[in-house]
């Protein structure tokens, strides 16, 4: 993580880890208090949170979900947390086991959602049953779940823990097929309107390195596998091309995505169909939708009348873990 004799630019102590972007190392002290500085901008910037919100952290299980979460019990924020089951075999039943023992060890509340349980699918049939991709399928359930359990249990902010890593990689995607819908909504805040909580993302100043040793300082056990269903996803391969850039030109990525916050998102303001009134509600849900019948109940009609898929199927002979 970081070459011997090295001192942390702060105190001038051994260094834990050394950030290019910043062209510095840092100990544990003050590298655990630049991501309480990065993250507390990003709130104060943006708008994100106030101490009196009711906050609900989407929680998977991993690194950057487990972190967001940490972070904000750190800063004195009050948040519960929120676990949606995927049914996505072993990698589900793990990853379930790490948020469970966070929350247990920090005595915080977890809520759990199982969409096998609660609404006869999992994403593997879900992706048989609609023809769609493993991820399409899911985001789809995910969205309307975290947006539900948010209004139900009255919390007025939902947090995620996507990083700079997941913004720059989708707004790469976006820019080259300069999907303007898309790029008017990638926004590290959207704010509430009828049928959606606030979501936030106050990790957009952090990478995810950066949070893998925030756990590692902070003694945050997470699930370092991949999903499974995620291999050939062009998320990753945006990731890695802008890890390429990253590697030669150190800071690419931060200056990229920021950037694109400051200059170009308020020229698409209005551009997004979602900042419409053209919604309407959703006839078996009451889910805000573009007709009559959401994306979610589409999924639930076809996936909770289709015999459920393994994982192996999905995926293909040849194709695992990760």
């Amino acid at each position: 993580m970081v070459a011997v004799g090295s001192k942390c630019r702060v105190c001038k102590e051994p260094a834990i880890i050394d950030l290019p972007r910043h062209n510095a190392h840092f100990c544990a002290e003050h590298f655990l208090e630049l991501c309480r500085r990065q993250v507390v901008k990003a709130i104060e910037k943006f708008e994100m949170l106030t101490k009196d919100d009711r906050i609900l952290v989407a929680v998977s299980g991993g690194k950057d979900s487990l972190a967001v979460w940490d972070l904000l019990i750190d800063l004195g924020y009050q948040a519960d947390g929120l676990y949606i089951g995927l049914g996505i075999g072993e990698y589900s039943d793990t990853s379930a086991e790490f948020a469970r023992a966070f929350a247990a060890q920090r005595d915080l509340h977890l809520i759990e959602v199982s969409l096998r349980d609660q609404y006869g699918y999992d994403v593997p049939t879900a992706s048989k049953a609609t023809k769609r991709v493993p991820c399409s399928a899911c985001g789809i359930s995910k969205r309307h779940l975290f947006d539900k359990a948010a209004l139900d249990g009255g919390y007025t902010v939902l947090v995620t823990g996507h990083n700079l890593d997941d913004e720059a990689a989708v707004l790469f995607g976006n820019t080259l097929r300069w999907d303007v819908e898309y790029l008017a909504r990638q926004l590290p805040v959207l704010p509430s309107r009828h049928g959606f909580p606030k979501k936030v993302k106050p990790l957009v100043r952090l990478t995810e390195r950066e949070m893998a040793a925030w756990c590692i300082v902070r003694g945050i056990d997470y699930l370092v596998d991949e999903c499974p269903m995620a291999v050939g996803n062009k998320h990753l391969a945006y990731k890695e091309a802008l890890n390429a850039i990253e590697q030669q030109s150190p800071g690419s990525k931060a200056a990229f995505y920021l950037n694109f916050l400051e200059n170009m998102a308020p020229l698409l303001v209005g551009r997004s169909a979602a900042a419409t009134d053209s919604l309407q509600s959703c006839s078996s849900c009451g889910a805000p939708t573009t007709g009559d019948l959401c994306a979610f109940c589409r999924v639930v009609a076809k996936a909770s009348a289709h015999e459920p898929v393994p994982v192996e199927l999905v995926l293909g002979k040849g194709r695992g873990r990760r």
